[in-house]
């Protein structure tokens, strides 16, 4: 039976092209489109679609507002259709707290080849959608404000300058990557990621994690050298590497071709902690659809990294850690609220190790 799918969009001519792209697939079905959010909430009742593509600013009630309202009252899987403007990005990080399982950016059909790739995308997340774990209202909660007294001193120098954090996500991976980070304390090694999203969102997913982490928390460009208590965020719209300058460790950006469909993609920064941090590297892979990381993530295990994984009951897909699962590229698997304990506890048996891998 097709994955049925109602789109809320107050654009015409969006309607239209979602329910062309949609019914493009022979395993999905737009069953409605409604114009306005109390349009589709009749359409909900009658015709109880599995997906619903929700549009962020709309007549009579903001897409914000409805959904808030939909995850308490009838929770199910939400896409959101937004602007790749900055205040479209900063909408869409709400969305995503709010319980929306992912987001698609509206198509700039500038050729037909882009707007195919839009086409396979948006039906890789339906179809990932229609299978996501939905979070519940009682988990849709405002985030403690982080303190900052944080002791010194938990780890040493020498740790904290070799070691470095790796750590690749995808569909649901914003909230994943949240919790872990703002869940660390403020004196760790350097931390790399690549998150799956448009360019025009990861500066404001940087800023997000940054106030609410201990760590300082920036959108990669280029160049920066690796350094304790920071964490780097490739931009959406390049592949980030690791590689060795001057005795450390420095951040090249590139534009090469996507690398599972995607750029940045995990394995390309896996790859290159692979090679250029080696036994000193610590993996993480979390919730995503796909398989990307799951290779670049055994090369690092075969380096001598510690790789880990987040267990199924906490992924909102559980795609990328299943992939890395299967092919032997994870030493540990664990939900997503003890990974941060997991890293610390790691770090400090290296620590007291001589941090040796």
């Amino acid at each position: 039976m097709p994955i049925k799918v109602l789109i809320v969009d107050d654009s015409a001519l969006m309607r239209a092209l979602l329910t062309e792209i949609i019914n493009g697939a022979p395993d999905l079905e737009v069953v409605g489109a409604a114009p306005d959010p109390i349009a589709a909430r009749e359409m909900i009742k009658t015709l109880n679609p599995d997906v619903l593509t929700l549009d962020v600013e709309m007549p009579r009630m903001n897409g914000l507002e409805f959904l808030d309202r939909l995850m308490r009252l009838r929770p199910m899987p939400v896409i959101m259709i937004s602007s790749f403007t900055a205040a479209g990005s900063e909408v869409t990080l709400k969305a995503l707290e709010l319980g929306a399982v992912d987001y698609l950016a509206k198509p700039r059909a500038e050729n037909i080849s882009m707007l195919q790739g839009y086409a396979e995308d948006i039906r890789d997340k339906i179809r990932a959608a229609s299978g996501a774990r939905l979070k519940s209202a009682s988990r849709v909660a405002v985030p403690p404000a982080p303190s900052f007294s944080q002791p010194k001193g938990s780890f040493s120098s020498r740790l904290l300058a070799e070691k470095v954090i790796a750590i690749g996500a995808s569909t649901g991976g914003t909230e994943a990557i949240k919790e872990v980070l703002s869940s660390l304390p403020g004196e760790m090694p350097p931390i790399v990621m690549v998150q799956h999203m448009p360019e025009s969102f990861t500066p404001s997913f940087a800023q997000r994690l940054n106030s609410l982490s201990k760590l300082t928390v920036i959108e990669a460009q280029g160049g920066e050298r690796l350094q304790p208590g920071w964490a780097y965020l490739a931009p959406g719209h390049s592949h980030m590497r690791v590689r060795k300058s001057g005795g450390g460790l420095v951040l090249e950006l590139s534009q090469e071709e996507p690398v599972n469909r995607h750029r940045p993609a995990a394995d390309v920064l896996f790859r290159s902690v692979a090679e250029h941090v080696g036994k000193n590297a610590l993996g993480l892979i979390l919730t995503g659809m796909g398989k990307d990381g799951a290779q670049g993530l055994l090369a690092m295990r075969q380096a001598g990294a510690w790789n880990i994984g987040q267990d199924q009951a906490s992924c909102v897909v559980y795609g990328m850690p299943r992939e890395a699962a299967e092919v032997g590229a994870l030493d540990e698997v664990a939900s997503l609220a003890d990974i941060s304990g997991s890293i610390v506890a790691k770090l400090r048996a290296l620590d007291r190790r001589g941090t040796g891998g």
